[in-house]
């Protein structure tokens, strides 16, 4: 990974507080909900990488 450089007019700033009992909470079920979205998208063909392209021809 490479180094990016901070704009000059612009500051970042970290802030390093503890996530809330909520944030948490709606943190884990928006990756749950995305887990199970993407384990369905799999199961329909959608999205299953280890499954070789079928080229006729």
């Amino acid at each position: 990974m490479g180094h990016i450089k901070e704009p000059l007019d612009i500051d970042f700033t970290v802030d390093p507080r503890p996530l809330t009992e909520e944030e948490q909470k709606a943190i884990s079920n928006y990756i749950q909900a995305e887990k199970a979205k993407n384990k369905a998208e799999t199961k329909k063909g959608i999205l299953n990488p280890t499954k070789p392209v079928r080229q006729d021809g």
